[in-house]
């Protein structure tokens, strides 16, 4: 499957849901919840999803507001080590098992943050 048909056969609202299942399990994780301040959680849910959105296909809205991801750049203030990384994709994994899209959309979804997480790592081991 393209990348970008995931946005056509998952919607604003099937990004919406699987986003908001990643974000419910982010505070009270012992490596995660200390990255995210508490204060701007809804920031990040809202920055991660508008990203997801654009980059499967559907309206730039991150790309308006925020120019290039520059994804390492980014993330370079928090510290993200494999042990980070693996928890980031367990929390993502099990929001993609709640929201229960067709398997096409999965897959290239859990193959895109697979490969994401990786190159995030930050920190030697």
């Amino acid at each position: 499957m393209d990348e970008i048909d995931v946005y056509a056969l998952v919607g604003e609202e099937g990004f919406e849901r699987l986003i908001a299942a990643f974000y419910r399990q982010v505070p009270g994780d012992d490596i995660l919840g200390p990255m995210y301040a508490s204060s701007d959680l809804a920031g990040a849910e809202e920055r991660l999803r508008d990203f997801l959105v654009g980059r499967f296909g559907g309206p730039p809205r991150y790309m308006e507001r925020r120019g290039h991801p520059r994804l390492r750049q980014r993330h370079m203030p928090f510290a993200i080590d494999t042990a980070a990384r693996e928890r980031w994709l367990g929390l993502m994994n099990r929001a993609l098992d709640e929201a229960a899209f067709p398997p096409e959309a999965d897959a290239s979804l859990r193959e895109f943050f697979q490969a994401v997480s990786t190159m995030l790592i930050n920190c030697p081991e």
